[in-house]
Parts: structure tokens; C-alpha cells; sequence
């Protein structure tokens, strides 16, 4: 009897990259990103002074969503292009552009095999974003080939400790990830940065951050990140009445053990990986 390619790959202990990002990528074009990727702007800001970017450079935003580090760089005077995969993020990020005057070239593109030609770029960015793609170890390669030699990679990458990586724990246990899927939060470690990147580069300097979450309430977090971020909006969708109930008290339970403020709102750092690589 013939078999499936799909039964090939399952019999082989592999992953079907293919249908994980066919499903992710419904994940974050359902919900609207914008929403929370407009807090998360100092993110980008910050990774830019980090790159010490200079005015004229040309600078890619890898998998960009709404646009961080693409209006960081292009306030400094550089030659950007924004990409993502999902083109309504884009339209919000060219929106932004364009409400402050900015230039900025916007493009459909994959993570995993950007458009663009060899050394290309004199810096590369990503604020969580290219960790989300399935195939990490292309990602990277795809990073560092635009890239010209003795130009830098800039990433920021939820850690697997932070609030963001124990909130996609806690997703986890109601919608387990398929097996030997390699987690996102991999990309906010110095070990797994250094095994993608480290024969190309002349150096990689890891530190790490804390965003701080700031919302009117924990109940206003839930409700923002239920009804807009995609893998959450997903995972409540997915799940009874009875589970959405036991998902959301989890949720709660976790900021409740972070949460800074005592005045009924939400202060919450969580913690992320910022990444300097100059490729060699």
C-alpha cells in the first residue's frame, strides 16, 4: 500500500513544518496584533540604540507585524523594509508610517525565505517576531544571509523563564504544541542563539530585558490578549466553556504572581533576551 507523505513524515518522528505554520499563520491573522505590538514600541526603540544603527543604513525588520523597529529605524534616518506575512499587520505599520512622515518600504514576505539577495542589508531586526517561525533553523540562515558581512543582527526574544514564555506554558497545557515542535521561547536563550548563529558570527552579545506590561487591570489584560493576540484568541476558541474558564483563571493566577501594582492595576515585567550578532 502507498503511503502519504504526511504518513512518511509522521512514521519518520518529524514534525510537519509545513501545516505548523499554516496554522500559526491563521493564529496570528486572526485577532488584531496591532493592539498589543503598539505597547510593545519601546522594544524596537531600544534595540536600535543596542545596534548603534546610523542614518543611510539599510535596515530589514524581519516578520515586523505593525511595525516597532521599522519606525525605530526609519526615525534614525535609515533605508527600511518592513516584511511580515500577514498583510493587514503591514497596512497597520504603513498607517504609522505614514501619520509621522516616515519612508518605509512595506513587503509581503516569509520569515523562512525572504526575497531579498545576499548581503543585502546593513542591519536585520526582529522584536518578536522570526521566533514564532516553525523552521528556526532556516530563519536564522535566512537572517544572516541578507545580512553583509560585518553588518548585525538585532533580535528580541521572549525568554522561556519570563511572563510571556510561562504564559505560552500555560496555553501548553490546554493546547500541547505538536510533538517535536521546537518552542518559540528556544530563541530567548544565549544556548540556542549561539548553536544558529554562532559559526557566522564575529560576535554575539546577549542580554537580558524586562518589558514592563502596564494595563488598567489584570481582567483588562485577559480581555485584550483574549480577543486580539492570536495564539490566545486560538487556544480560548478552541476549548469548552469549562476549560476557557479554567484557562482564564490560570492566566489570572500567573499575573497575580508577577504583578507589580497593589493599586488594582497591572505592572508586570517580563523578561526578554535582547540579541547583538555581527556576522562575520
Amino acid at each position: 500500500m502507498a503511503t502519504s507523505a504526511a504518513a512518511q513524515t509522521l512514521q519518520a518522528g518529524q514534525i510537519d513544518l509545513s501545516a505548523l505554520k499554516t496554522k500559526q499563520h491563521g493564529a496570528w491573522s486572526s485577532g488584531d496584533y496591532a493592539v498589543v505590538g503598539t505597547t510593545l514600541q519601546i522594544v524596537g526603540e531600544e534595540l536600535c540604540e543596542a545596534l548603534d544603527i546610523r542614518a543611510g543604513q539599510k535596515v530589514l525588520d524581519v516578520a515586523a507585524g505593525n511595525g516597532n523597529a521599522t519606525l525605530a529605524a526609519a526615525r534614525r534616518w535609515c533605508e527600511v523594509v518592513s516584511t511580515d506575512y500577514v498583510p493587514s499587520l503591514l497596512e497597520r505599520g504603513r498607517s504609522r508610517a505614514a501619520a509621522e512622515g516616515l519612508s518605509v518600504e512595506f513587503k509581503e514576505a516569509d520569515a523562512e525565505a525572504l526575497d531579498f539577495g545576499d548581503a543585502t542589508f546593513d542591519a536585520v531586526l526582529s522584536t518578536f517576531g522570526v521566533m514564532f517561525t516553525p523552521d528556526q533553523d532556516r530563519a536564522a540562515s535566512e537572517l544572516l544571509r541578507v545580512c553583509r558581512s560585518g553588518g548585525k543582527i538585532g533580535l528580541a526574544n521572549w525568554t522561556p523563564e519570563g511572563f510571556i514564555g510561562q504564559l505560552f506554558k500555560t496555553l501548553g497545557k490546554y493546547l500541547p504544541p505538536p510533538a517535536g515542535a521546537k518552542s518559540p521561547a528556544l530563541w530567548g536563550t544565549q544556548a540556542r542563539i549561539t548553536e544558529m548563529f554562532g559559526t557566522s558570527a564575529a560576535s554575539i552579545k546577549a542580554e537580558k530585558r524586562r518589558f514592563m506590561f502596564r494595563y488598567r487591570s489584570p481582567l483588562h489584560f485577559l480581555d485584550v490578549f483574549r480577543n486580539y493576540y492570536g495564539p490566545t484568541l486560538k487556544a480560548f476558541a478552541a476549548l469548552d466553556e469549562t476549560n476557557q474558564r479554567r484557562l482564564a483563571d490560570d492566566i489570572l493566577t500567573l499575573i497575580a504572581a508577577m504583578n507589580r501594582a497593589e493599586d488594582g492595576t497591572m505592572v508586570l515585567p517580563s523578561e526578554y533576551l535582547e540579541i547583538v550578532i555581527v556576522k562575520r
